[in-house]
């Protein structure tokens, strides 16, 4: 800890102390927050953990924040594995806590339901299969107790519901042995219109000219109403124009100017919006008096909307606004300081403004006026957008050793800007000497088994509340090891590298130690224990030999394995002859042996060309002869030209295997007499182009060949070769397409090469044969709209030619194909993430006909037509996709459809999203800096954003040595930081505002060195100030610190 400071301020000129402070108002503030942070000699933590995300959103990254007071801490920050979790969690065979599978929604009862039955849905997935509880108003339902309620799978349904007894707020709290999650919270509300009071009322009485209000006064009622007004009988309906207005907040109607033909019964009819039902009022007279016209006069606004018009986010705006007056007055609207939206709509003769779609660049000071020839008058109410809290970055499961910390993050959206509470299976958290939580971020020092549960980060403002949980497991085990690492015997030969294994399974992790017999074991540069235990030995020798121990050891217990090593003489091997040249007809014997360890026994392995030799298969021209233990030999009897090529020889032992080739070579028959000049070439392919050398031989060696003979072409025959790898393929509904490997020029032994394909229905008799006249074709398709898909078909393929027929390849099974997708992608979910990307999210039915190859997502923005969607593909099973290269501040309509080679299947709803603000353009302006030894303190002045711009949710410091391309990240939402230099040289440092949109404009570049710390007697700091304008100012700093360490 730092202690008392005495601070010194020297200035060259006394009257810059004046012109300094304008320049960089509060500064003492700022210095001293700079102060705190450095004296609490906080490290960067890193991050790592052992986790898996419970539906995740993607990450937005991790971030560097300060550590625990006074300690230094690695905290263990979840990273994305959203596919990774989603199919753990369908395994049945792992255990994890709840995840909900569905929440109860808002709802309405109508009171004279014929149904006297309220369901509110609840389920919830996990292993063990969680079970249910529900909470009213934030007090816990005694099921048992009340006959109304019962549980079905976990939803409560609630019998002959009462608006006294049951109206409120519910939620779900589902459990298992691994803890508990709570449920948002669902209204229920009751759903009633009353009756007008019988009283009749009294008639009014007003002028010609006159404007005249009458009032609905309407019943108690739950939810809406709709209001209209009868003239005289049902159901004549008052027209509302110019002069007549009926309004949807109040339900009275206004005339602006009474006229003679206005005189008549005025009855108000409501209409209940969720029920249906409606009631009409006693009628209202209406009388002219006979005291002459009303003259004119200026406008009265009589009805407007409130001084202040809150709307969510997407929401349809409509704001009300009529006059009295003589002569009729006009409405008209317009946005102060700004122009009306483009998608704004009057409606009601103006008297209506609507603003659909609203969003917040829509906020702002609204005006009405009302004018006529007497004058005018004008209301003005502020529109304000909120937007429901909506999750960045949600939590992850995570599992943690037993003494290691916590840090989950969880960042919302929202305005207001939402606040953060949590909940401990399904209870609220509350901070203690190991817990801390701020702003979102909750951290766990040194978690133990008390600390394992199912936790849930809320996101809430004064609009709604989200929910994310997750998972903590905490693992506390004594040392324990597989059975494939048990006592085992290693064979290595002399200069390889061995590794034996060490990974015990513990928690926390082990200490490993290693002996050799009874002596601890010394790392050298040849031995090496590896980061997770192994043993690593390199140019292994003789001396390496021995019995080796290691050891696991935690603080709930050890466990050890041993290992015993034995080094070995190379194997060597020799292979004799090493090329040879044969006739056809000749028989050779390869000979192979093996130089190795006496100890260990050897195995013998020949190939021919690479591929081994499957001597029951040769006709008799191979046999493998193994007359020693350590050698083998390769009989090659009666050989043909195909049995011409490159002959290996594989030794296997325990500890290593050697190989080496050979070369034969192929000649026809040496003609027995020099006086010959004729030969015969047997067993060629037919209806193949050869060319042929003559290569004369004597005692004394061979001569060079002859030139090529002209080329000659073999005779025709029926072809013996069939295509091979028969099998199917993709197709359309009701296609059977079967595919094979073409058979190569060589073997097509004729002129009119092609294939019958034969096919059956699987267990049927009777083939059906199609010709392919091509010797090229490769595929054939059957389509018969009587064939259901998925049937299975015996299939073969045949060869002909001008000759005749061939024979056929092996009967295979092939099913017919399975057509396009038949099911719309389900719950498909576009979430905003930048200026320019949306994640899109979906999940497939997969009992749906037609196996999805992949999924189009098509999008488009909201002023265009579906049919100029651009598209884009995913491959496999993906069930999302990430779009790039958006334009900011737009809302795009997406939509998503399964593919196969079939076709397409239908598209999915329409969902939306709209794409973030741009990030600000305004770079962190007027940067200070004090620099002390290797810590920089920075303060910056707020960047504030422009209308069309995202807010700022905070700031980033970035810094880099000099000559470096990677830079290290501090996040902070102040307008400070502390930055730790940790090895000597140049520092590159960069502030940026960190928004929704992405990350603002950077701050022109500081370059500040670092030299080597120590403990800081006294130290001469500089202050400087790196202005955006063209004027600057240093300060020296004199600090007198205590010879005490940081």
């Amino acid at each position: 800890m730092w202690l008392s400071w005495k601070l010194l301020l020297f200035l060259s000129l006394t009257g810059c102390l004046s012109d300094y402070s304008e320049a960089v108002p509060g500064l003492p503030t700022s210095y001293a927050a700079i102060l705190r942070i450095k004296s609490g000699s906080s490290s960067l933590a890193s991050f790592n953990s052992k986790n898996r995300p419970r539906l995740s959103s993607p990450s937005l990254g991790s971030v560097s924040s300060p550590g625990w007071r006074g300690a230094t801490q690695h905290y263990h920050s979840p990273t994305n594995l959203y596919h990774f979790s989603e199919t753990f969690k369908h395994d049945e065979t792992v255990d994890y806590g709840p995840v909900f599978v569905q929440e109860p929604d808002d709802m309405i009862f109508p009171t004279d339901s014929e149904e006297k039955k309220v369901s509110l849905n609840c389920q919830a997935r996990g292993n063990p299969t969680p079970t249910y509880r529900w909470l009213r108003n934030g007090t816990e339902i005694d099921i048992e107790s009340d006959y109304r309620f019962s549980l079905i799978e976990g939803s409560l349904i609630i019998t002959n519901p009462s608006e006294t007894k049951d109206s409120g707020q519910y939620q779900c709290l589902t459990t298992n042995m691994f803890g508990s999650i709570l449920s948002r919270e669902a209204v229920l509300q009751f759903a009633y219109l009353g009756n007008f009071s019988g009283r009749t009322r009294s008639a009014v009485s007003v002028r010609e000219g006159q404007g005249v209000v009458l009032m609905c006064s309407p019943p108690l009622h739950s939810p809406e109403i709709i209001y209209s007004w009868v003239f005289n009988e049902f159901p004549s309906f008052v027209a509302e124009d110019s002069r007549r207005f009926i309004s949807q907040e109040t339900g009275n109607l206004y005339i602006s100017k009474v006229q003679t033909s206005d005189v008549g019964s005025y009855i108000c009819l409501v209409k209940n919006t969720v029920t249906n039902a409606r009631v009409l009022s006693p009628p209202t007279p209406l009388t002219l008096r006979n005291d002459g016209a009303m003259g004119e006069y200026e406008p009265k606004i009589e009805v407007h909307f409130p001084y202040t018009v809150t709307a969510a986010r997407g929401t349809t705006v409509k704001m009300e606004c009529f006059a009295l007056g003589n002569p009729v007055p006009t409405i008209s609207w317009r946005k102060v300081n700004g122009h009306n939206p483009s998608k704004a709509r009057l409606r009601k003769s103006q008297a209506v403004l609507e603003i659909p779609n609203v969003q917040l660049e829509d906020s702002g000071m609204y005006e009405c006026k009302a004018e006529n020839s007497r004058g005018r008058n004008v209301f003005r109410g502020q529109l304000q957008v909120y937007t429901y809290p909506h999750w960045v970055e949600k939590l992850n499961d995570t599992q943690l050793d037993s003494g290691e910390p916590l840090r989950w993050e969880c960042k919302a959206t929202g305005k207001p800007r939402p606040t953060y509470r949590w909940l401990k299976n399904g209870a609220p958290l509350w901070p203690q000497s190991r817990i801390e939580m701020i702003n979102g971020v909750l951290m766990i020092h040194s978690v133990n088994v008390s600390d394992a549960g199912m936790y849930q980060c809320l996101a809430e403002n004064k609009y709604g509340t989200i929910y994310a949980s997750a998972e903590l497991k905490v693992l506390a085990s004594a040392p324990t090891f597989p059975l494939n690492q048990m006592r085992k015997t290693i064979i290595v030969t002399k200069g390889q590298e061995v590794v034996i294994e060490c990974k015990p399974e513990a928690s926390p992790k082990p200490t490993i130690t290693w002996k050799k017999g009874d002596k601890v074991l010394r790392e050298n540069k040849r031995i090496t224990i590896l980061p997770h235990g192994s043993l690593r030995i390199l140019n292994a020798s003789k001396s390496d030999e021995g019995r080796y121990l290691c050891q696991g050891v935690n603080v709930f217990g050890s466990a050890e394995i041993i290992a015993s090593l034995s080094v070995k003489d190379p194997t060597r091997i020799e292979l004799t002859p090493k090329k040879i040249e044969l006739t056809v007809g000749e028989s050779i014997v390869l000979s192979c042996k093996a130089i190795h360890d006496s100890t260990m026994d050897v195995t013998f392995h020949w190939t021919l060309n690479g591929q081994p030799i499957d001597f029951e298969k040769e006709g008799g021209h191979f046999e493998s002869i193994k007359a020693q233990a350590s050698s083998a030999d390769l009989m090659i009897r009666n050989i043909l030209l195909m049995h011409a090529g490159r002959y290996g020889c594989r030794v296997q032992t325990a500890a290593d295997t050697v190989s080496d080739e050979t070369e034969l070579l192929v000649r026809v028959p040496d003609l027995i007499s020099g006086d010959m000049e004729s030969a015969m070439a047997v067993e060629l392919n037919p209806w193949v182009e050869y060319e042929f050398r003559v290569v004369a031989t004597n005692k004394i060696g061979t001569g060079d060949p002859s030139a090529p003979s002209r080329v000659i072409r073999t005779n025709e025959a029926v072809p013996k070769t069939p295509p091979a790898n028969v099998s199917g393929r993709s197709g359309r509904r009701h296609e059977l397409v079967i595919a094979w490997e073409p058979v190569s020029e060589e073997f097509q032994s004729g002129e009119g090469f092609g294939y019958i394909v034969a096919f059956r229905p699987n267990g049927t008799r009777g083939w059906k044969e199609k010709m392919v006249t091509s010797s090229d074709a490769s595929k054939f398709i059957y389509r018969d709209e009587s064939v259901p898909p998925l049937t299975p078909f015996e299939v073969k393929v045949g060869v002909y030619n001008n000759k005749g027929d061939g024979p056929f390849s092996p009967i295979v099974v092939i099913c017919s194909a399975e057509g396009e997708p038949t099911a719309a992608p389900i719950d498909v979910k576009a979430t905003s993430l930048s200026v320019s990307e949306i994640l899109v999210a979906w999940k497939h039915i997969k009992e749906s006909l037609g196996r999805p190859q992949g999924f189009e997502v098509g999008y488009w923005k909201d002023m265009q037509q579906e049919e100029a969607a651009e598209k884009v593909k995913t491959e496999g099973n993906e069930s999302s996709i990430l779009l790039t290269g958006l334009e900011g501040n737009t809302l795009y309509h997406l939509t998503v459809r399964a593919y196969n080679a079939a076709g397409y299947g239908p598209p999915s709803t329409a969902v939306h999203a709209a794409t973030k603000k741009s990030p600000p353009s305004q770079a962190p302006g007027n940067i200070m800096w004090i620099q002390d030894g290797s810590h920089v303190s920075l303060g910056w002045e707020p960047v504030r954003p422009l209308a069309n711009e995202s807010d700022v949710m905070g700031y980033k410091v970035l810094f880099r040595q000099e000559g470096q391309s990677n830079s290290q990240v501090i996040e902070t939402q102040k307008t400070s930081a502390v930055v730790l230099l940790p090895d000597v040289g140049v520092y590159i440092i960069e502030v940026c505002a960190v928004s929704e949109g992405g990350d603002g404009t950077a701050s022109p570049q500081i370059r500040v060195p670092s030299f080597s710390g120590g403990k800081v007697t006294s130290a001469q700091c500089t202050l400087h100030v790196f202005s955006t304008s063209s004027s600057s100012i240093t300060l020296l700093l004199a600090l007198m610190v205590p010879s005490t360490s940081w």
